[in-house]
């Protein structure tokens, strides 16, 4: 296996907790509580600053452009299309953007900030695969529905599935595959730490979101 594979291996329950959730079963299905996704959307909103910060640190640090170019590009789409939809979709669903975190959500922004200040390529690398993998894992095999859904709830799977998608998730696998043969023990043990909690979080993440955040008005 390769290192990401056995790195998924090792947090088989949460990944799997998150990627097969009843929170993104709804989602799918179009039975989702309307307010339980604004209080998604609006908590999740406030991952994207800190996510691009990480996200153009880790560019930063690739080691060539080659490494580095991907990553550009979907920190483009990140600034773009992904913030346009928040934008839209918090608007359809009658809500603000939030102004205070969760704290789940605050859990994973420390997250984020701690692999970014550290300078290490391989823990930015560890978070964000975790964050996008577990994605492209719970939106891939329900593709096929999007279009019958609201937008809200339909665009929010086309973000995260389909071949482009699933483009910037192998990269980043394959940058974390490659950099973590380079490490020695010490430093492979932190990458296995800070994976295993990205994927606890975003586990606990799902889990307040199916029991209802607060939703700001």
């Amino acid at each position: 296996m390769s290192a990401t594979e056995t790195l998924r291996a090792q947090v088989a329950e949460d990944w799997n907790a998150a990627t097969t959730h009843a929170f993104t079963d709804a989602l799918a299905e179009g039975t989702l509580d309307p307010e339980k996704m604004a209080g998604y959307l609006q908590q999740d909103y406030l991952f994207v600053e800190g996510f691009v910060r990480l996200l153009a640190a880790t560019v930063a640090h690739a080691p060539t452009l080659a490494d580095a170019v991907p990553g550009a590009q979907f920190l483009g789409a990140i600034c773009g299309a992904e913030n346009t939809y928040f934008l839209r979709a918090l608007e359809a669903l009658g809500v603000p953007q939030a102004e205070a975190a969760a704290p789940q959500t605050r859990a994973f922004q420390d997250l984020m900030e701690d692999a970014r200040l550290s300078g290490r390529y391989e823990l930015m690398l560890s978070v964000l695969v975790v964050a996008e993998w577990i994605y492209l894992d719970w939106a891939a095999p329900v593709e096929d529905r999007a279009d019958a859904l609201p937008f809200w709830l339909g665009e929010w799977i086309t973000l995260h599935a389909g071949p482009d998608f699933a483009g910037v998730v192998a990269y980043l696998r394959g940058q974390l595959d490659t950099v973590y043969e380079t490490l020695d023990e010490t430093r492979r043990a932190d990458v296995r730490a800070t994976f295993a909690r990205a994927v606890a979080l975003e586990r606990a993440f799902f889990d307040a979101a199916w029991d209802g955040f607060f939703v700001a008005r």
